[in-house]
């Protein structure tokens, strides 16, 4: 029983959750923070959660989470109030993340706040205040810099140039023309349901990005955008 109580208590401790991304997300579950479905930290021993207060974490559903990641739910600023005032002052908050929501690398989550749903933290952020639903936010501090419907369509655009971009790399670069295998994101702007479907390597990019949702895209209106321009250059 001793045996069985020890591995059950292991289960708890962030060696073992650091194995991969699905055991990460157990081991904050067991450490008592609620945790969603689908929610994926990349870098599970580059991330820290601060367990001193677990039941003040709240992460929703299809949340994917880069390289050094930190939430804080509380701080330690007495620090200073003790050595000067010899007084004592204590510093919490909830930090609340909604469903689907994207996180860059090196982002910092402060105590108070609550990220709505459909959100990009871009890298580099330190939310210390609310960012509302259906937002792009960046900087530090965090701040709103588009709506995520702005964003979507300019990246929709962009997205086009900088795939011609990439092709002319190839070019330049290595001497031949480019195939459609060097695509392993740009495929979405020209890619066929014939080419999808007798290339497996092409097929697994397209599987791995778009997962459950590969029908909707080929029945996308926005499928095949930009395919006359790409490949006329």
């Amino acid at each position: 029983m001793n045996i069985i109580k020890h591995l059950l208590n292991f289960r708890k401790t962030k060696t073992w959750g650091e194995r991969n991304p699905e055991a990460f997300v157990k081991y904050l579950r067991h450490n008592g923070v609620e945790v969603g479905e689908r929610v994926k930290f990349r870098y599970p021993k580059h991330t820290v959660i601060d367990l001193n207060r677990p039941s003040l974490i709240s992460i929703g559903n299809d949340v994917d989470i880069n390289d050094n990641f930190v939430i804080m739910c509380h701080d330690f600023g007495s620090f200073v109030f003790r050595n000067l005032y010899h007084n004592f002052v204590a510093s919490s908050g909830r930090v609340t993340i909604g469903n689907n929501i994207y996180f860059g690398r090196n982002v910092t989550v402060l105590k108070g706040v609550t990220i709505g749903d459909n959100c990009i933290i871009a890298a580099g952020s330190v939310v210390v205040k609310d960012i509302p639903a259906n937002s792009v936010a960046a900087g530090v501090p965090c701040r709103v810099i588009s709506s995520l419907e702005t964003y979507y369509a300019k990246r929709k655009e962009m997205q086009i140039e900088e795939a011609i971009d990439y092709g002319v790399s190839i070019i330049e670069r290595f001497g031949r023309e480019p195939k459609i295998e060097d695509f392993n994101e740009e495929w979405c702007i020209f890619l066929s349901k014939e080419e999808y479907k007798n290339n497996s390597t092409v097929q697994g990019y397209v599987d791995l990005r778009l997962k459950q949702y590969v029908n909707d895209w080929f029945l996308n209106k926005y499928n095949g955008g930009g395919v006359q321009e790409l490949r006329a250059v």
